[in-house]
């Protein structure tokens, strides 16, 4: 094969895996394909192709199934022409969309559907809406929910059956005679979309999809004249449909309610005037007008004010944080008591909203172990299924002597109580509801496996700076010899003004927040190596490190031995001398998080070992380990990490190794589970199996415990959907139960488990 490009479309109508496996096994047999990954949750397939194969025959497949389908701007490589324009396009049309509705909470549920019909439009392909409109349930749907379920195809299919089959009933009572035509009218009206769609997928390589079972079955029960059973059936069969519908719906709107925060308008500079623009439109470098409680609507660098902003939209933190001029900003965040302005950094397509958005969409298209074999597992199921139907309506009656009509009753029950709906749906559904959950609290998995995978973690690896502690020194220690504490620590901020290095960075934080005065000062200098000296009301001041201070004899030897004890405990010292002599000793150290003890000790009571390894000198090590009581390595290069994780790694431990993505990669290759935190998110996103936006510890134990959650919730719905079917195979073969409870065991199962799954998405941060 020659280059290969990948092709992303957004596909209309599907709710459940089993509807993904039809389009993944069509899609397949067009020439040139290499690869086709759906995903039901986020709606959405991606094709690799050579440049031979025929978009066009790609997207006639899909129709044909009955599902919309419009390729995605952005995801095209050479063989598109369309970019990102018609990603606006499409944005502005939804929108409009949304509030026609009147249901703005709404959007983001409709988004995708809107988008493939502009999709068809703009890409100039109306035919297929004008012959390839399949009617039916998993059919063109508008949206998965757009509006009131009795709008979608769907359920105005499933009215139109329910009410044939109340008229039949009607009219058996009324005129006997024509009783059973008239079940066979009602039955045919859910039918033949039913059948249309079967035959698509049969001749596009599903042959016993769900659709086929159900039309074996009703015409069967039409032939040994239990027409008004078979009516009653596809009734339920197509309300069982609609819930799924629904159902899926809702786990889609979960994640997609993400990018609902991204406010539609920004108020834009322009020459010294501001003026309201669409969000979309903000371009990498213009500045933004923020006013007081208004959301931020791009990512972006704060140029000028100070406020405190609510992050718990983006990354699920409660607590506002204060930032001012520097500091980064999200789309999505809401701002607090004052004016700011913002200098934006992405653009709306790649804000960091968007790109977790696409993230857990990509991560859902991956498929985890549980779900490949439960996928293998279900291709030989159905057919086993039909197999064991077949011999349950023919053997009894030939050789035992059994009536047919009986036997073969038998049988059509037994094929519905094959479909493997819920089965195939039972994981998928877990890893979607648990992928979005995880999103919505700041916690990125990229895919199943990773899910599966973290829940199976026996020793955590973290990194120390930026990851344990905060990655910027605070001043731990302030010791007077002859001014107060006050005053040496007033003397020193002095000296630091302007200065941006973190040692002093602390100084001045410690300063700003004890609330203490900072004159100016004059002949500030720096000594390279050494400090800073300068003048301030008539007093020379030097802040110094200790050797500096050592050389001007200014050192005594009980201010030796306080210096050397606070070295021992990993803090680094100034030395302030006032006119020469020494007034005091500041020490500073990058303190743990506050959450770092605290989430350590979850971790050790889930059951999970924790060790630190950091590339600082073996004292700060142990001094921070120490504090935190856990295990260290000290004096680490990167490749010694690396090291270190595959040592644990054949000792037996699971490894998830946890760091701040760019001292990191190696070891976040290396393990099992590599975790971005802390600030690196740009280069961490990328090479980790997982990300913690807030960087707390206590979220890496969160993730383990959602992971061990989510396979609980697999695990629940196998059962569920094994155990009904079971019963239900007995009670038929018995003769207890007949068609239709068989048709709600089906479809009862695929709405208990994707219920089920759903609760997923109610996880208490």
């Amino acid at each position: 094969m020659a280059e290969t490009s990948e092709t992303r479309y957004r596909v209309g109508g599907m709710d459940c895996a089993a509807c993904a496996t039809k389009i993944d096994t069509a899609v397949r047999r067009v020439a040139g394909v290499a690869d086709v990954s759906v995903s039901v949750m986020a709606g959405t397939m991606t094709v690799r192709h050579d440049g031979s194969s025929d978009l066009k025959a790609i997207e006639k497949r899909v129709t044909g199934l009955g599902y919309s389908v419009a390729p995605l701007a952005g995801g095209a490589a050479p063989a598109h022409e369309h970019g990102s324009h018609h990603r606006h396009d499409h944005d502005h049309h939804h929108h409009d969309h949304g509030d026609h509705a009147g249901h703005d909470h709404d959007h983001a549920s409709h988004d995708h559907d809107h988008e493939s019909h502009e999709g068809h439009d703009h890409a100039g392909h109306d035919h297929a809406h004008g012959e390839k409109e399949i009617e039916g349930l998993h059919g063109h749907d508008h949206a998965p929910m757009a509006g009131p379920w009795w709008q979608s195809r769907k359920g105005r299919l499933t009215i139109l059956s329910g009410v044939a089959l109340v008229a039949a009933y009607a009219i058996g009572h009324l005129v006997p005679a024509v009783a059973s035509y008239a079940f066979i009218v009602a039955m045919l009206v859910g039918l033949v979309p039913i059948a249309r769609r079967a035959v698509m997928a049969a001749l596009s390589g599903t042959p016993f999809s769900i659709e086929m079972l159900m039309t074996i079955a009703a015409v069967g029960a039409v032939i040994i004249n239990a027409g008004e059973e078979a009516a009653t059936v596809v009734f339920l069969f197509l309300v069982g449909e609609m819930l799924e519908g629904v159902a899926a719906g809702k786990a889609r709107e979960s994640i997609q309610s993400l990018t609902a925060l991204v406010p539609k308008k920004a108020l834009l500079e322009d020459n010294g005037q501001t003026r309201e623009v669409p969000a979309e439109s903000l371009a990498v470098g213009a500045i933004i007008m923020v006013r007081p409680g208004d959301r931020i609507s791009a990512d972006g660098i704060i140029v000028s004010g100070e406020s405190a902003i609510d992050e718990a939209p983006v990354t699920g933190e409660s607590t506002p944080v204060r930032k001012g001029v520097d500091a980064i900003v999200f789309a999505g965040t809401v701002n607090g008591d004052a004016v700011l302005r913002v200098r934006v950094t992405a653009a709306a397509a790649d804000n960091t909203i968007a790109r977790v958005v696409k993230l857990v969409e990509e991560a859902q298209e991956s498929k985890a172990p549980t779900e490949r074999f439960i996928d293998r597992f279900s291709r030989y199921y159905t057919p086993g299924v039909v197999v064991v139907a077949a011999l349950v309506a023919i053997v009894p009656p030939l050789f035992f002597g059994g009536s047919w009509s009986e036997w073969i009753y038998k049988g059509l029950a037994i094929l519905l109580i094959g479909c493997p709906c819920a089965l195939v749906i039972s994981t998928p559904a877990a890893i979607a509801a648990s992928l979005s959950a995880g999103a919505r609290r700041g916690l990125l998995m990229k895919g199943g496996a990773v899910l599966e995978t973290l829940g199976k973690v026996t020793m955590v690896a973290f990194d120390k700076t930026g990851t344990l502690t905060a990655g910027k020194p605070q001043v731990t220690d302030i010791i007077a010899f002859r001014l107060g504490e006050a005053q040496v620590l007033s003397r020193a901020a002095v000296l630091e003004q302007g200065s941006s290095h973190p040692l002093a960075l602390a100084i001045l934080n410690r300063a700003k927040a004890d609330g203490v005065p900072v004159p100016p000062a004059f002949e500030l200098e720096a000594l390279p190596g050494k400090g800073v000296s300068g003048k301030v009301g008539g007093e020379t001041l030097d802040l110094l490190s200790p050797p500096a201070a050592r050389e001007r004899g200014a050192l005594g030897a009980e201010q030796d031995a306080r210096i050397t004890a606070l070295n021992d405990e990993g803090k680094s010292v100034s030395v302030l001398l006032v006119n020469g002599a020494a007034a005091g000793l500041i020490a500073m150290r990058d303190e743990p998080r506050e959450d770092a003890k605290a989430g350590l000790s979850t971790l050790k009571s889930a059951g999970v070992k924790a060790i630190m390894l950091t590339g600082d000198n073996k004292r700060t090590a142990a001094a921070v380990a120490g504090m935190l009581g856990i295990d260290w390595r000290g004096e680490m290069m990167p490749e010694d990490k690396q090291r270190v994780v595959g040592e644990l790694k054949r000792e037996g431990f699971i490894v998830a190794k946890v760091g701040d993505g760019i001292n990191d990669a190696p070891a976040l290759a290396a393990a099992d589970i590599g975790i971005a935190m802390g600030g690196g998110t740009d280069v961490a996103l990328e090479t980790a199996d997982a990300a913690v936006l807030h960087g707390r510890v206590g979220d890496v134990v969160r993730m383990i415990e959602l992971s061990k959650r989510t396979m609980r919730n697999i695990l629940q719905n196998i059962t569920i959907a094994l155990g009904l079917k079971a019963v239900f195979l007995v009670t038929t073969i018995a003769g207890i139960t007949g068609l239709w409870p068989a048709i709600l065991a089906d479809t009862g199962a695929t709405v208990l488990v994707t219920i089920n799954a759903l609760r997923l998405l109610q996880i208490k941060a």
